[in-house]
């Protein structure tokens, strides 16, 4: 599925997967979901991630070609995931069991070499494709995965546009995060420690354009503006919210992918972009852009995991909870409801005045570090090399001061200390910016 890039029109939502309007539910397993960027796979070994708690396995065969298997070892339950990928294959740690393609059993160190190995000695497999630099697999008949259905931005097929990617996973719920971010009118508040505009908060006009089992197609605006600007914002089932802004000159969005890991867990997959990027978001590395994105993401992080710890706690519908506005939280009811009429199907959810499946254990909130960091591929590197520089000026300064409580020359001396004491002034730098990669943002 492409997103058309003119003004909102009913026509802009598209099907993301096979539905049945018969039935009258989304069917969660007939669509596409995203894992994360191509960009931030790692290349030299297994890739783990789960779905509604399902574990799963990426890795790359001879040829280059992502193979995706369930994320287990059908000899002893050992995980995959913690393996290595021998020549293609990917192989258990345990005993040595290697898998290929389609997830057959390639090799058994174990087995005589005349034993045939045994059919069932097999891994689940599913579909899986790259499309537009993002991952994606399918969780449903493999016989149904069409690529053409995988929900594209077409703004993203532009050479002139450019996009500012993060991948981070949150210790909530999905739908606790869709609804996040289908609410406009939280960016002002919550987000003023990123943007300085709290003053600026103030009643949405909001319109709903369309919604069907496919999704919400929606418009808003600034009321107390004097020339109304309409944003546009879609929710494309079960895992897309979009924001699109359009003017003669510019384009830019920002595409909101979501993959339910499980219960209280969710990963996004976060595109960002615009036909006129600055200088500054052109050159700038791509792990020290991630800082400010970081930072902007857990602005709501501890707010959305109260929210969803009281829900849990009261055992009560969130139509009992809520005290909605029409001026700014139309999308975010329209939303809830539409899981009341169409997500009977999925593994858990929460809706407007009905939920399914949504007790469970608690996920550690974790740091930025384990969010965010072990999973980006530019943020791990810089990482790794703050920990090496440290280590290296480290030694670097004990050495120079070493040297200089042998020297008897003084100049010689007072040069050695001067250098052993900056050595240890670049570890405290070094040590600001590893933090920034560790530590979450915390409201004060």
């Amino acid at each position: 599925m492409t997103l058309a890039s003119n003004e909102p029109t009913t026509e802009q939502v598209k099907a993301t997967s096979l539905l049945s309007e018969i039935e009258n539910q989304f069917n969660w397993k007939e669509c596409w979901y995203p894992v994360t960027f191509v960009k931030d796979l790692p290349k030299d070994r297994p890739y783990g991630f789960s779905l509604y708690d399902k574990p799963l396995v990426l890795f790359r065969n001879k040829e280059e070609t992502l193979i995706c298997l369930k994320d287990i070892c059908p000899h002893r339950a050992a995980k995959l995931s913690d393996g290595e990928i021998i020549d293609g294959k990917i192989e258990c740690s345990y005993h040595g069991w290697q898998f290929g393609e389609g997830g057959q059993c390639l090799h058994i160190p174990q087995l005589p070499e005349e034993t045939k190995i045994p059919e069932t000695a097999c891994v689940q497999s599913y579909p899986v494709a790259e499309v537009q630099g993002m991952v994606w697999i399918w969780a449903g008949t493999p016989e149904k995965a069409d690529k053409n259905n995988i929900p594209t931005v077409a703004d993203l097929d532009d050479p002139k546009v450019f996009s500012s990617d993060v991948v981070m996973d949150l210790p909530y719920d999905q739908n606790f995060f869709i609804e996040n971010v289908i609410d406009p009118a939280h960016l002002f508040i919550s987000h003023n420690g990123s943007w300085n505009m709290k003053e600026l908060a103030q009643p949405l006009e909001m319109e709903i354009l369309n919604l069907s089992v496919k999704g919400i197609e929606a418009r808003y605006c600034l009321a107390n503006t004097p020339h109304k600007h309409w944003m546009s914002l879609n929710f494309i089932a079960p895992n897309l919210v979009i924001y699109r802004n359009k003017t003669p000159q510019r384009i830019g969005g920002a595409a909101l992918y979501s993959l339910p890991s499980g219960k209280g867990c969710c990963r996004i997959v976060i595109r960002n972009y615009t036909n006129s990027p600055s200088w500054k978001l052109k050159l700038q590395p791509r792990w020290f852009e991630h800082w400010s994105r970081t930072k902007f993401i857990e602005e709501d992080l501890s707010l959305v995991v109260g929210q969803e710890l009281q829900t849990k706690r009261l055992q009560k519908s969130l139509k009992e909870l809520y005290l909605p506005l029409k001026t700014s939280d139309i999308f975010v009811v329209e939303y809830r409801k539409w899981l009341d009429k169409y997500g009977s199907s999925f593994p858990s959810y929460q809706g407007y005045e009905t939920a399914h499946n949504i007790d469970g254990q608690l996920v550690e909130i974790g740091t930025r570090l384990t969010r965010h960091t072990e999973i980006c591929g530019a943020c791990n590197q810089a990482y790794e090399n703050t920990k090496k520089i440290k280590r290296i000026l480290i030694t670097v300064a004990i050495i120079l001061a070493a040297i200089a409580l042998i020297l008897d020359h003084s100049s010689a001396k007072y040069f050695l200390v001067a250098a052993s004491l900056f050595s240890v002034a670049l570890v405290v730098v070094v040590e600001q910016v590893k933090i920034k990669f560790e530590r979450s943002y915390t409201r004060h």
